[in-house]
């Protein structure tokens, strides 16, 4: 039986999609095709039923599925135990939010060049929403983003937490005591995209606290946050380890005694299923990173009082 038939049946059956199946595997949707209508002819069983709504399994493409999901994890631990990770190759996608980029990003890329020199690294920056899409469209090996995805076949592990201050340019308009948190929400604040987790957290904080602002100016880009803040546009509302650089060098500041934000949780989350034992490692390897100062980039530098 020819495994690559297997492992294509497989992605069908995850990605629910003969075209994404196709994107993931690399090749066209006509081979992909070919390939499930070989294992049907061989198995003697219709695997798939196809309808304008998509792909779903039939109940004999189900049990069959399990079978060769454990053939495709035998024999990916077989090469596992005689394969040098300096040879892996191929392709890893890795979809991250911003947060993630202007962090500990970079220490993470360090590490798998090192750890696999002959894998190919894609990476997309994008909104923790957008991220989510991706992946389960099939679009992303792994993502980083704020939210634990709630699917049977994803996996989530949670990598890092960052706490979340109001920040403010040092000697601005807002560079001042503030009494309440309804005297600072009359300020314009400045956060993440519109119903991202940091948006909906200042939202419900402002709710909690019968805070009203009408002000809430929601920006997709990190960098443009950082540099709205340093020209007085706003105060941002954002993890510090975003904008320490700035706070060294006295540019921008956190506001203190001010009602606390909660914190911005990094989470990893990727397909579950046979054939993924180097996302899986990848993410162990994340976890690593994110625990230690290699991947802080001098993050924890004390911070100037106001």
């Amino acid at each position: 039986m020819n495994i690559k038939f297997l492992e294509t049946f497989v992605w069908v059956a995850r990605l629910k999609s003969f075209r994404l199946t196709a994107e993931k595997l690399f090749t066209t949707q006509a081979s992909i095709s070919s390939r499930v209508a070989a294992l049907e002819d061989e198995l003697g069983a219709r695997l798939f039923l196809r309808d304008s709504k998509g792909v779903a399994l039939t109940a004999e493409g189900q049990r069959v599925l399990e079978y060769a999901e454990h053939m495709i994890d035998t024999l990916d631990s077989l090469k596992a135990a005689i394969k040098d990770p300096n040879q892996t190759r191929g392709r890893i996608r890795i979809g991250a939010m911003d947060t993630v980029i202007h962090t500990w990003l970079s220490a993470l890329v360090t590490r798998l060049t090192a750890a696999y020199p002959a894998l190919e690294i894609e990476i997309t920056a994008d909104t923790a929403r957008n991220l989510c899409e991706q992946l389960e469209k099939g679009y992303q090996d792994i993502i980083f983003q704020t939210d634990m995805v709630r699917l049977d076949t994803v996996r989530n592990a949670l990598l890092d937490r960052f706490p979340m201050h109001w920040v403010v340019a040092r000697g601005s308009s807002y560079d001042r005591q503030y009494t309440s948190l309804n005297d600072l929400a009359a300020e314009r604040l400045v956060t993440f995209s519109r119903n991202s987790r940091p948006h909906q957290d200042l939202l419900n904080l402002l709710h909690s606290s019968d805070v009203l602002s009408t002000r809430i100016n929601c920006v997709n880009s990190a960098s443009a946050i950082t540099r709205l803040i340093r020209d007085g546009f706003g105060i941002g509302v954002l993890p510090l380890k975003l904008v320490q650089a700035e706070v060294a060098n006295g540019n921008l500041m956190a506001l203190e005694g001010v009602a606390s934000l909660p914190d911005m949780d990094i989470v990893a989350t990727w397909r579950t299923g046979s054939g993924i034992a180097l996302v899986e490692d990848i993410v162990e390897i994340a976890q690593e990173v994110s625990r230690t100062d290699i991947g802080r980039n001098q993050m924890s530098a004390p911070i100037p009082s106001p």
